[in-house]
């Protein structure tokens, strides 16, 4: 397995927001997602800078559609999962699964 089919864990949880957030996934909304499910601090801009590098990388695609009245009809950059990113998404959950198999965490049942 190449180096960069392995994600970081903010990469993960972000592709993973992406994907739950569907038509909605652009930056505000893929934040609350993260704090809402995992009751981490994120900030606007680690999001931004995340799916930018998450586009470069090929995993991530992106569309500029107008916003709607909430938005006073700004657009807004919206985010799409590439075939890539679910195979990067696909490494990561199984190289996770094989560290962690046999394991025992203190506290965990």
């Amino acid at each position: 397995m190449g180096r960069g089919t392995f994600l970081g864990d903010f990469e993960h949880l972000v592709l993973l927001a992406v994907l739950r957030c569907g038509d909605e996934a652009y930056g505000l909304p893929i934040r609350d997602e993260i704090i809402e499910r995992t009751g981490r601090t994120v900030s606007t801009g680690a999001v931004y800078t995340t799916l930018e590098r998450l586009e470069r990388k090929g995993l991530l695609s992106s569309r500029v559609t107008p916003g709607g009245e909430a938005r006073e009809h700004r657009p807004r950059r919206v985010y799409t999962l590439t075939g890539s990113a679910f195979d990067a998404l696909a490494v990561t959950r199984a190289a996770i699964a094989s560290m962690s198999r046999g394991l025992r965490l203190p506290g965990v049942g």
